[in-house]
């Protein structure tokens, strides 16, 4: 497996809060970049050339699509998926408050807590058909289940075509039908305006963090139709899909709107301290707008997902 020298924001738990942590949680990318494991199966975009690898893959998971009864997912999207398809096949999942009043997930394992990595001896003992994971988080997790002839899948939901190979794909190996998720995911994104104010998104003050157009968000942003004025920016980061942006840059650009994350840090009430906040169009407008993590910047759930949806299509009409 390729050495892994950033981290997928749309990946990291609701436990593990960004803003003055980032640095914490860059010192890790050392540690997951010293790892190698065996590849595992992964879930292509649709509309992906398909490889002579991705081919094999294919050929050889042929006569297991079907055959998926028992399910432990380590990510929340990848449990909400399967739970969605049916249920009663979900059986393991990590522990998120987005589904403590859900009665969907109720009785269902819990393999994995916050920033614990996940029990091995649990997902073992649940008897696991397929075991979906994150590529890049759970790697080693996955590599280790595939050691003890599991059958796993790692996937990367970042964009909106990944989602719907990812939905696709589990429905095949479940035996169940995605029409039901693929109408709502349609749904979701026949709410996006025509036109919509100039937008830069910021994830966190130091520094300050924006996604490009290689990210779940700038994919988000860019279905919606929101001009994301970081879109094709490139720079030094942790992050994939995400770039630094000096002060000076957003002045520079000077967006009709900014797109605050709120990250438990509360990141919007430090960024109005600092010297530049008021010199912005946006700011002076009354154009800032507070979003959830989960949803634009981690796909969190479907729910999460419909939420900022909504939000996003708002915008169209500031």
């Amino acid at each position: 497996m390729t050495r892994l020298r950033h981290v997928n924001l749309n990946h990291l738990d609701l436990n593990w809060p960004l803003g003055i942590k980032l640095g914490a949680i860059a010192l890790l990318v050392g540690a997951i970049a010293a790892c190698t494991s065996p590849p595992t199966d992964v879930a292509t975009p649709d509309g992906a050339e398909p490889t002579a690898e991705t081919s094999e893959v294919e050929a050889a998971d042929a006569q297991s699509v079907e055959g998926a009864d028992r399910v432990v997912a380590l990510s929340s999207l990848t449990a909400d998926i399967v739970a969605n398809l049916d249920n009663e096949k979900l059986v393991g999942m990590p522990g998120n408050p987005l589904f403590s009043e859900d009665p969907k997930f109720e009785g269902i394992e819990v393999v994995s807590q916050g920033r614990i990595e996940p029990d091995l001896e649990k997902i073992v003992a649940l008897e696991p058909d397929l075991v979906v994971g994150a590529l890049g988080f759970h790697d080693t997790t996955l590599a280790s289940l595939e050691e003890l002839g599991i059958e796993v899948l790692a996937v990367d939901a970042a964009n909106w075509d990944s989602l719907k190979a990812i939905t696709t794909d589990l429905a095949e190996r479940t035996g169940t039908s995605s029409d039901e998720l693929m109408a709502r995911y349609d749904a979701c994104l026949a709410q996006a305006p025509e036109t919509a104010p100039s937008a830069i998104v910021l994830v966190s003050r130091q520094p300050l963090l924006s996604p490009n157009k290689e990210s779940w968000a700038g994919d988000f942003l860019a279905q919606f139709n929101i001009p994301n004025l970081t879109a094709d920016l490139q720079g030094d980061s942790h992050f994939d899909g995400y770039i630094t942006l000096p002060e000076e840059k957003v002045l520079t650009v000077n967006p009709e709107m900014l797109l605050v994350i709120d990250t438990g840090d509360n990141l919007l009430e430090q960024l109005k301290g600092d010297a530049f906040w008021g010199e912005l169009a946006a700011t002076q407008q009354e154009q800032v707008h507070s979003f959830e993590y989960l949803g634009l910047v981690n796909p969190g759930s479907i729910a999460s997902i419909e939420a900022t949806c909504e939000k996003l299509a708002a915008l169209g009409s500031s």
